[in-house]
């Protein structure tokens, strides 16, 4: 997005993808949830409008490889470690151990306190581009969508001829950029698996979607396509606490099934190397262990972390390596039930492709 808004004329961005002036000033970001690189190389008959885009290459997302946490970094243009979103859940610090959920949100926490980054729509909105967030209606006005999308005029819409005609009505005004959202890809690998029927049917009718979009945008637009992640099927379940020692000394269990925030009763180095110890000899190569302080120094939320961001992340975070999930004893029904799951490091889960098409 950042280098997008510089093609559009926003002097504060880079462009670092080396996208160029906008051709004529009309720009959509088409975001695909859980449209990971994989796919089109795997599924390209199944989607074969956006398999004849060009593919200017793959990108890597931000860690985790979440919904929340890439698309914050996608409309900030900053790493996690700055805008702070870390996860699906994390703990809210010194709140006694209560969970945000960062797509569900927590009335008690204001969004632009706790992700503070000015947005690139806020950023282009104050130079006179005109900015609109198109997705279903029910996202208007959560805390997630005030936390990292404020700034973008929101329209709302629940069907596809809806979805392609307000996109289409924003790109009247010029310059323009319009962020375009679906989920249906998302949604049915959680229930049913990448490559299931229900899957498969989603990634039609959203190659469909992408076909009416460029059969109806005025010329002259550009179209771009990405995602947030990628998304593996489950192998191996561990349901954490039950039948092993995996909750031994952990107070606040936060994060998900491929990524795990886990916060500890002692604060001391000596409780997180005997947590990370306990959980490396029960797993092995099956989980890969981090500790806060190890995290931060690798680089894994970035090259510059924040004070609030690293009070957010976990005293230790445990990666599933393989096909591994990480199940919450209290919501391992739930959990357990999802076939398709993401947030962990693999190439899988963390590769995304960036398309584009000028109309």
């Amino acid at each position: 997005m950042p280098s997008i808004f510089a093609g559009l004329g926003l002097s504060t961005a880079h462009d670092s993808i080396n996208s160029g002036e906008s051709p004529n000033g009309r720009e959509i970001l088409f975001l695909i949830d859980g449209l990971g690189a994989d796919v089109l190389q795997t599924y390209s008959e199944v989607a074969p409008t956006l398999s004849a885009m060009k593919l200017r290459g793959n990108v890597a997302t931000s860690f985790p490889s979440t919904t929340a946490t890439s698309l914050a970094t996608l409309t900030t243009g900053q790493m996690p470690g700055v805008h702070g979103m870390l996860g699906y859940t994390v703990q809210v610090p010194r709140s006694g151990g209560r969970v945000l959920n960062s797509l569900k949100w927590d009335e008690r926490v204001d969004p632009m306190i706790w992700q503070p980054i000015p947005t690139l729509f806020e950023r282009a909105t104050a130079v006179g581009i005109s900015t609109t967030h198109v997705a279903a209606k029910r996202y208007e006005n959560t805390g997630f969508t005030r936390a990292v999308f404020r700034g973008a005029n929101y329209k709302g819409a629940n069907v596809v001829a809806d979805l392609v005609a307000e996109t289409v009505a924003a790109l009247d005004k010029k310059p323009s950029f319009v962020y375009l959202y679906v989920n249906d890809l998302d949604s049915a690998g959680h229930s049913d698996g990448v490559g299931s029927e229900k899957w498969l049917a989603a990634l039609r009718s959203i190659d469909d979607l992408a076909k009416d979009l460029i059969a109806r945008v005025p010329q002259g637009t550009r179209i771009w396509v990405t995602a947030d992640h990628g998304m593996i099927n489950v192998g191996e379940k561990v349901i954490l606490g039950r039948d092993n020692d995996l909750l031994t000394d952990i107070a606040v269990l936060a994060g998900e099934p491929r990524a795990r925030h886990l916060y500890l009763s002692s604060n001391s180095p000596q409780a997180a190397r005997e947590v990370i110890s306990r959980w490396e000899s029960a797993l092995g190569s099956q989980v890969r262990m981090h500790s806060r302080e190890s995290a931060i120094a690798s680089g894994l939320f970035g090259t510059e972390v924040s004070l609030d961001a690293s009070e957010r992340a976990g005293d230790v975070i445990a990666i599933a390596q393989e096909s591994l999930v990480l199940l919450d004893p209290e919501r391992a029904d739930k959990e357990g039930s999802m076939v398709g799951h993401h947030g962990g490091d693999s190439d899988i889960e963390s590769s995304v492709p960036l398309l584009e098409q000028f109309i």
